[in-house]
């Protein structure tokens, strides 16, 4: 089964924001990550405009410093990206890149900054990094079974990646300040040079209208990497959480 319809209601709003604490080897502090919501306005029409940045903290950037920066402008009904942009620094690797999306010729035009390079790419039915994390939030997951997937075709550098989300099951997992229902998923990452195996990283997502993560935990090659939901703000629903 592939879940592939709406929410009645929206799971995020103007103005949410989420930052998670990351963690190497379940002990020493990695870094941070922000996500923040923005309603914004191109050419008169009302989208959002969501902000990705991570980076390293501690001792940890003394050895690989990270600075990333994503966005994403994308329309509000249905969910589809208009412009991308990656800003990226991990260890020296560097990215800078902007995808504009061109609906009218099924085109997207890719910049790459470093390379001075401009490329016509076509795509139909795509999201891109950022986008698609709220497009998987605004699917109906009720009648998810174990073992079901969610399937969505993701555009990243030029190239269209087959991205899939394995419902793993249910699990009452404890946090700062309580315990919180969630749903956990498997995304099918590629592995090889970062991770350990295709089924190496595992999601918590809340089960409530919000949908957002509460935990990721990603069994890399050397280590392990977790994130933890350390504050938020802006939800369009009430967080709940069990106290005992």
């Amino acid at each position: 089964m592939t879940a592939q319809t709406k929410s009645t209601e929206p799971a995020f709003t103007d103005g949410e924001w989420l930052r998670y604490k990351m963690s190497y080897s379940g002990f020493l502090r990695a870094g941070t990550a922000e996500l923040q919501l923005k309603e914004t306005e191109i050419n008169g029409k009302k989208v959002y405009h969501a902000i990705g940045r991570g980076w390293t903290t501690g001792m940890i950037k003394w050895f690989f410093k990270v600075d990333d920066n994503y966005q994403s402008y994308f329309s509000k009904d249905p969910i589809s990206p208009l412009l991308f942009k990656r800003k990226i620094n991990e260890g020296g690797y560097q990215k800078h890149v902007n995808t504009t999306f061109k609906y009218d010729s099924n085109k997207a035009l890719v910049q790459d900054f470093l390379k001075k390079k401009d490329t016509l790419i076509g795509f139909e039915n795509v999201q891109d990094m950022l986008s698609s994390f709220y497009y998987l939030r605004n699917l109906d997951v009720t009648q998810l079974k174990k073992g079901d997937e969610i399937k969505l075709d993701m555009f990243l550098d030029a190239k269209t990646y087959n991205f899939k989300l394995r419902y793993v099951g249910d699990e009452l997992l404890e946090i700062r300040g309580g315990k919180v229902k969630t749903l956990k998923f498997m995304p099918i990452v590629q592995a090889g040079r970062i991770f350990k195996a295709q089924e190496s990283v595992t999601i918590w997502i809340t089960a409530d209208d919000n949908k957002i993560p509460v935990r990721l935990r990603a069994n890399l090659r050397v280590g392990s990497l977790q994130a933890e939901l350390e504050s938020y703000k802006g939800l369009a629903h009430s967080f709940k959480k069990i106290y005992e």
